[in-house]
């Protein structure tokens, strides 16, 4: 085939690819939005539309084939008080039909379930009470107690590797104040993303578990005690922490004791901390701390992030039990880098002892999160870099 002919073949190629990673893009709103130019064979759920296939979004998920296809599922305006629980590995998508799917504050789904674990004896675990669960087994996604957690069997398989949420909201109601671990999600083995998504509760809001690898943006996540916990890797990116309150820390690492390369922890980047609203402010002034070390492989950074008024002095605290403290000097990484607002006090976080303020150096090895999660092809970077 003449060289000129070849060259115009290949400039063609690429401009379809190009335009149909466009349309994609905009097929996802519109779809959204309008419910049409969906992904073929997308899945519709709602409680009262007869354009919908199925009441619930459990009964949806298994609907779905045990395979590698991806599979979309849009839910439509409403409340559904369901748990919802995947297992499936294949591709998933779940879209929140939305008006303003750039708008987390204006989500039109929500999911809600009330159940929190007020269990002192061990044998119950957090996870029962959770909004969502997504893990390949049912032992992946315990958390167990203590310092280490559950002790997940080394032959367990990897769940979900790309599992992608969009505006749509997860609530736990299960109390209006810190009153046992009550998740709006739980989420190990897997790889997902959540883009303009919600998580509501007050104590452990969000578990990433073991190998879970977590990328939230321009989402809200709220809470009150250690609602950021866990032993994988979270990256929250241009999101709004609300404080609901303060107890223990907003984030309560355990490190992990699994031997993946990558860079476990929590890292809230680009983000907002603040009071959830003006009427609770005043009364926790000062008194939220950043995080605290569940044991001493606690890693979390707070990163160009505004923290208001709420911030206790110091950034972070120790976790003290039975006069031993948790915090390990070269250990645990409880850091900020370039934060900034009314929370933020150099002077005080070097006087407390347990607050690392990163200069590049320091931060540079966890600048991004392609060198935080290694593999990242599961984040929708259409969504983030087209912001």
């Amino acid at each position: 085939m003449h060289p000129y002919i070849l060259s115009l073949l290949g400039l063609l190629f690429y401009t379809l690819g190009v335009n149909t990673a466009a349309v994609q893009s905009v097929s996802r709103e519109t779809c959204q939005s309008t419910g049409t130019h969906c992904p073929p064979g997308t899945i519709i759920v709602s409680a009262t539309s007869k354009k919908a296939s199925h009441t619930t979004v459990q009964s949806a998920i298994d609907s779905l084939p045990d395979d590698s296809t991806p599979q979309t599922i849009l839910i439509l305006a409403g409340t559904y008080t369901e748990q919802v629980n995947i297992t499936r590995s294949g591709p998933i998508t779940l879209l929140g039909q939305t008006t303003s799917p750039k708008d987390a504050t204006r989500n039109q789904v929500r999911i809600t379930w009330a159940g929190g674990n007020k269990d002192s004896t061990g044998t119950i675990d957090n996870v029962w009470y959770s909004v969502l669960v997504v893990a390949p087994t049912l032992e992946a996604s315990l958390t167990g107690s203590g310092t280490t957690g559950y002790p997940v069997p080394e032959d367990t398989p990897f769940g979900n590797k790309n599992f992608r949420v969009y505006n749509i909201d997860f609530d736990n109601t299960w109390a209006e104040y810190s009153n046992g671990p009550a998740h709006a999600l739980s989420f190990s083995r897997a790889n997902g993303g959540f883009y303009y998504c919600g998580f509501y509760s007050y104590q452990d809001t969000i578990y990433i578990g073991k190998l879970g690898n977590a990328y939230f943006y321009e989402s809200i996540l709220a809470g009150q005690t250690d609602f950021l916990y866990g032993f994988g890797t979270a990256w929250i990116q241009s999101s709004a922490v609300q404080l609901r309150g303060c107890g223990g820390g907003i984030t309560a690492w355990k490190g992990t004791n699994t031997t993946t390369p990558n860079k476990y922890g929590v890292y809230i980047v680009d983000s907002s901390v603040r009071a959830a609203n003006s009427s609770i402010a005043p009364d926790i002034k000062g008194l939220c701390a950043l995080g605290r070390p569940w044991n001493s492989q606690h890693r979390s950074i707070f990163a160009r992030s505004y923290e208001d008024g709420s911030i206790d002095p110091q950034g972070y605290i120790d976790w003290v039990v039975s006069g031993v403290s948790r915090f390990e000097e070269g250990v645990t990484l409880m850091a900020e880098y370039r934060d900034y607002g009314p929370g933020f006090n150099k002077t005080a976080r070097l006087e407390g002892g347990v607050t690392s303020v990163l200069g590049w150096e320091g931060y540079e090895p966890y600048s991004t999160p392609q060198k935080v999660f290694v593999d990242t092809e599961w984040v929708d970077w259409g969504v983030v870099k087209g912001n």
